[in-house]
């Protein structure tokens, strides 16, 4: 009983699983966290009772959009690769949107994609699909009791920052708020636009639950089918392939392999026919000055290792 309360604890405070995890090496799932990453998968269903409206559709898709650039822009190519610079109260409101996506906070998901780069496609790699087959690089990885924990040696110029050590541990309070307040805008709408067709409970399934799932699969396809289909312009020692359907549902991150090739650039469409939305997205903040310094690829690395390989 008590190992339950303290799994449904730790569902809100990461801290709690700290001596659990701590030094884990144990590969296998502890299915008792994870009910809540299968529960709003399951929840996809419930589409069948609530329905749909263009409300609730065009809702899914703007936090969709919105939570993918999040993710890709900062959670990524910010907090992850430093590749521009900002305020720290941008970083901090890039960071709660981030959040709001539920792929746990900045700092856990910025250690692990600093150490797959570190191990790509190696046998440390934690998601690689040559290495433990497709299912576990698009999801299993992170459902491992060995992944739980933040790789804080790899993040010290981010754990400084104690509002991020706070999102980190409390990951799922924002996700959490998005989830009621859809329920509550919702609940409005139908109080005030009934002719629009929607409520709480539609623009909660279709706003929160599909539109999460879908980006959680999503941003995952890079881990996973990014390294198994595409072309490679770049010899760069892994699997990484470029891959514009990739691109399209990512808003530019399915330019995999010239990622792997210059981690460091703001840009992953190296190319001007490389359709990367975050990076124009980046580019029109930083003309306002919201961010600033932005690295990319230089030319001599622009043209090196090319290879004429293209599988």
């Amino acid at each position: 009983m008590k190992v339950q309360l303290n799994t449904l604890v730790q569902w809100f405070d990461n801290d709690v699983a700290k001596n659990k995890y701590d030094n884990c090496f144990d590969e296998s799932i502890d299915w008792m966290r994870c009910i809540p990453f299968v529960g709003i998968h399951l929840g996809c269903f419930a589409v069948f009772f609530v329905g749909w409206s263009v409300p609730a559709i065009i809702t899914a898709l703007i936090l969709y959009a919105v939570r993918m650039f999040a993710i890709t822009g900062f959670y990524h190519r910010y907090f992850s690769h430093r590749s521009f610079k900002t305020s720290r109260f941008i970083q901090f409101l890039f960071a709660v949107l981030g959040a709001s996506a539920v792929q746990r906070g900045p700092l856990w998901w910025s250690s692990y994609h600093r150490y797959h780069h570190k191990h790509s496609d190696t046998k440390m790699d934690i998601h690689s699909p040559s290495q433990s087959g497709f299912w576990k690089s698009h999801m299993f990885w992170f459902m491992g009791k060995s992944n739980f924990e933040t790789k804080k040696e790899l993040i010290g110029d981010l754990i400084k920052f104690p509002e991020l050590r706070m999102l980190d541990r409390f990951d799922i309070v924002i996700p959490f708020l998005l989830a009621v307040g859809l329920i509550i805008f919702g609940d409005i709408l139908y109080a005030y636009k009934p002719e629009w067709g929607t409520n709480g409970l539609q623009l909660f399934v279709w706003g929160f639950i599909i539109s999460t799932v879908l980006l959680f699969h999503g941003t995952c396809s890079t881990n996973s089918l990014a390294h198994k289909f595409g072309t490679k312009r770049y010899i760069t020692g892994d699997d990484s392939r470029n891959n514009l359907f990739i691109s399209l549902i990512t808003l530019g991150e399915g330019w995999h392999n010239n990622h792997h090739h210059y981690p460091g650039s703001v840009n992953q469409g190296f190319y001007w026919w490389e359709i990367d939305i975050t990076y124009w997205i980046l580019k029109f903040l930083s003309w306002f000055g919201i961010i600033w310094d932005l690295k990319k690829v230089p030319e001599n690395i622009l043209k090196s290792s090319l290879t004429p390989q293209r599988t």
